[in-house]
C-alpha cells in the first residue's frame, strides 16, 4: 500500500442542522477550524485530497485543494458528497472522513486497509457499531453508489452493508469523535 494510490475525501457538504446550520468545516477548535484538522490528520496517510462542499467553496478553494459539491440537489446526504468525490478521484481507493473529526489515528488508512482484504470497503468499528463516515472504498463503486442513490436510499451504513465493507475495530472513540454540537466543541477545547 502507498498512500500516493489512496485519494482522502472529506466531507464538509452537510446543512449544519445540528450546528444551527452552520458550515461545521469552520466551526472553530482549539483556535483552528475543523477541516484544518482533518487536513492535517490524513495528509501524511493519503495522496491527493478531495474536499467536498456545498457553500463556502471559495473558502475550501483556498486551502489548496479540489473541491467537488454534491451531482444531487438540496443536500442529499453524505452519501451524495461520497459519490461526488468518487466520481472525480484518480486512485484506486479513496479514504471518506468527515470535516468534524478533528483527532483521527495515524495509523487509520493502514488499518483499514491491511483489514479490508479482497473486500471492495472497510469501515471503522467502534464497540461493535460502525463509523460509516470513516471508510476506505475502492473508487470503482461509484456506479454502484449512483445507482443506490438513485433509488432514493440515503443511509451510509445500509450501502456500506449491501456493499459488504469489512469492520475494522478501534479501541479508542476519542479519536473518531464528531464535534457537532457546540457542547462538544467546547468540550474538546477543555478536555485536549
Amino acid at each position: 500500500m502507498s498512500g500516493d494510490t489512496i485519494t482522502g475525501l472529506i466531507l464538509a457538504g452537510g446543512a449544519g442542522s445540528r450546528v444551527g446550520g452552520v458550515d461545521k468545516g469552520w466551526i472553530e477548535w482549539q483556535g483552528r477550524p475543523l477541516i484544518e484538522w482533518v487536513i492535517d490528520a490524513i495528509a501524511p496517510q493519503v495522496g491527493p485530497i478531495i474536499i467536498s462542499a456545498n457553500r463556502n467553496l471559495d473558502r475550501y478553494r483556498a486551502l489548496g485543494f479540489p473541491v467537488v459539491t454534491d451531482l444531487r440537489p438540496g443536500f442529499a446526504g453524505p452519501l451524495a458528497g461520497v459519490e461526488a468525490g468518487l466520481a472525480v478521484a484518480t486512485t484506486p481507493d479513496v479514504l471518506v472522513v468527515p470535516c468534524d473529526g478533528p483527532t483521527l489515528p495515524t495509523n487509520l488508512v493502514e488499518r483499514l486497509h491491511n483489514t479490508r482484504g479482497e473486500a471492495r470497503a472497510a469501515t471503522v468499528s467502534l464497540d461493535g457499531r460502525l463509523n460509516p463516515l470513516h471508510s476506505l472504498l475502492e473508487r470503482a463503486l461509484v456506479a454502484n453508489l449512483s445507482a443506490w442513490l438513485d433509488t432514493g436510499e440515503r443511509k451510509v451504513a445500509t450501502w456500506l452493508a449491501a456493499i459488504g465493507s469489512v469492520p475494522v475495530p478501534f479501541d479508542d472513540p476519542s479519536q473518531f469523535q464528531n464535534l457537532n454540537h457546540g457542547v462538544d466543541v467546547k468540550q474538546g477545547q477543555s478536555r485536549v
